[in-house]
């Protein structure tokens, strides 16, 4: 170890040197908050001027008390006002549970439905149209076939395959 370690004489001493500077400057900091403060107060509230008879404080003392009586009737006001608002509310969101206890929805079931049927429910029963998948599909022909008698004769069999292969590939 090549680092030394502080004695704890030390340390208690170093400890005791910092929380001296902490508390004077924490002394510091409440004396100037306490300045900021009379300072803000002299700058935004001017001092009281209280008239010198005591007729003039006791009509000073009424005024306030009309004010403040005035601002009792307005705060009760609009206590009653939200007091109620907030009974309609409590109405409502009962009258809101009790409407969906009432609705059930019901299940729903598969129905089967042809492709008119679904494009006349889809565009209403003014419009009419008739989809009929099967007139797009290939109609193929069916050939009476002569059976071959002799079946020997192979070039007539691959000329028939030739003749099916042609059909197909004309009509595509």
């Amino acid at each position: 170890m090549s680092e030394k370690k502080m004695t704890s004489s030390r340390k208690h001493h170093l400890k005791s040197l910092m929380l001296g500077i902490a508390k004077s400057l924490l002394e510091k900091e409440t004396a100037q908050v306490a300045a900021d403060k009379a300072a803000h107060l002299e700058q935004h509230c001017p001092a009281l001027s209280l008239p010198g008879s005591v007729q003039e404080l006791q009509e000073l003392c009424k005024k306030l008390h009309q004010t403040i009586d005035k601002a009792d009737e307005e705060r009760y006001d609009t206590q009653a006002k939200v007091h109620k608002a907030d009974k309609e509310i409590e109405d409502l969101k009962i009258k809101v549970q009790d409407l969906k206890g009432k609705f059930k929805k019901p299940t729903l079931r598969k129905v089967r439905m042809s492709a008119d049927q679904m494009l006349q429910a889809l565009l209403g029963s003014k419009h009419k149209v008739s989809l009929d998948l099967r007139a797009n599909l290939k109609q193929v022909k069916k050939e009476v076939k002569e059976e071959a008698t002799d079946v020997g004769d192979w070039r007539k069999n691959i000329e028939d395959r030739t003749d099916r292969k042609k059909m197909f590939e004309t009509e595509g």
